[in-house]
């Protein structure tokens, strides 16, 4: 049925039909509801099943337990500052939160998806599934209290400098969620960083309690960072009940994303491992080296657990696109990725985080990191071959 309603609307987009304009729009829809039929027309070429619409499918996925969660924190952090909790059913907290996100998520889509959809159509080429992803992610490594017009504004900046202009999907160089999360940090930090950006601050119709004027909620690394004492538990920083971007404060969250992207292969546990091996290294020698900051003296397994740590190991380290592609090298790039979060953190009082910089520096390194590995290989080979002839 739905193979047919597209085979009768297709005249009317095709060359000579009077929406031919709208070609790559219906493309796109079509891509997304079916499978391609195409083929290959020159060279020998093997595909499996998968495909760029089933990755983003698979990642979407992975992200929807920490962003129904973060959509539960939202409220909960909001009732908790207005003393309120004990009135709050878990439902209430959760769709204060859902009513709160949809409109960042609308917005991401709609800004993006219509960028996207435009450029495809000036230069006559496919839609591509990439922003499926880089639209959700968006909205949720963003703090809650970020305005619509700066994330629309993000977005723009994001699509159009840090990927359309390489190319599109497949072919930029940083990753475009963490652009538009740099973009908006160094243009607009208050609105980015402090106490008062981490909670909802208006209700919404009877499911959110209004605050004060000039509430805050500052995150423990923030907390940490103004050598202040952090008033959180262990047990609140794995499930995720602490003040935080929407979809990184819960590690139990982020554990079932990461095991469904392992399961179905679509990311690397070597990148993974390699992030979390580089970070608690690095944390311990920060313990065991004296230093008397705040963040310097915290245990290293929390390091892992508070902030974007997780959530960047998880979904942003492992991007297929920017990341190292051999696999000896994941193993260098996830390392320094863990290395260069926690220097920042602890070196670096004004930036209390360090994920988001450390994985966009390393995305400028992973190409070298490749082309050492393979010349590697090569010389290897070649040694090989000149050994046993």
């Amino acid at each position: 049925m739905i193979k047919k309603l597209f085979d009768r609307l297709r005249p009317h987009f095709s060359e000579g039909g009077k929406l031919h304009c709208f070609y790559s729009v219906f493309e796109g829809f079509e891509s997304f509801a079916l499978v391609s039929n195409e083929t290959s027309k020159c060279g020998v070429n093997i595909h499996d099943c998968i495909d760029s619409k089933r990755i983003m499918s698979f990642v979407v996925i992975a992200l929807m337990p920490a962003l129904l969660f973060g959509m539960y924190n939202i409220g909960y952090q909001n009732a908790l500052a207005a003393n309120a909790l004990e009135g709050s059913t878990w439902f209430s907290l959760w769709l204060f939160g859902c009513l709160v996100m949809l409109p960042k998520i609308i917005v991401s889509y709609l800004v993006g998806l219509g960028i996207e959809f435009t450029v495809a159509q000036w230069r006559k080429e496919e839609i591509n599934e990439g922003y499926l992803v880089t639209g959700l992610l968006i909205p949720m490594i963003l703090p809650v209290g970020t305005p619509l017009w700066m994330l629309a504004l993000a977005v723009a900046f994001s699509v159009i400098l840090a990927k359309e202009i390489f190319g599109g999907t497949g072919m930029n160089i940083f990753n475009p969620a963490l652009i538009a999360r740099a973009f908006l940090f160094f243009s607009y930090p208050t609105k980015m960083s402090g106490d008062k950006v981490w909670v909802a601050q208006d209700a919404i119709g009877q499911w959110g309690h209004a605050l004060p004027e000039g509430t805050t909620m500052a995150t423990p690394l923030g907390q940490l960072s103004a050598n202040l004492d952090a008033q959180t538990s262990l047990s609140d920083m794995v499930v995720g009940l602490i003040p935080g971007s929407v979809g990184e404060t819960s590690v139990i969250a982020i554990a079932i994303g990461a095991a469904i992207l392992l399961w179905t292969g679509i990311a690397s546990w070597k990148t993974m491992v390699s992030v979390f091996a580089g970070g608690a290294l690095t944390a311990w020698l920060f313990n065991i080296g004296g230093l008397n900051t705040g963040i310097a003296q915290l245990p290293w397994y929390e390091h892992l657990l508070l902030g974007g740590f997780c959530f960047g190991a998880v979904f942003m380290a492992t991007d297929p696109v920017t990341s190292a592609r051999t696999e000896t090298g994941k193993y260098f790039y996830g390392f320094f990725i863990g290395v260069l979060a926690i220097c920042i953190r602890v070196l670096n009082p004004g930036y209390p985080e360090g994920m988001m910089l450390a994985i966009l520096f390393m995305n400028m390194w992973a190409p070298l990191i490749d082309y050492i590995v393979v010349d590697r290989n090569i010389k290897r080979r070649a040694k090989r071959l000149k050994a046993n002839q």
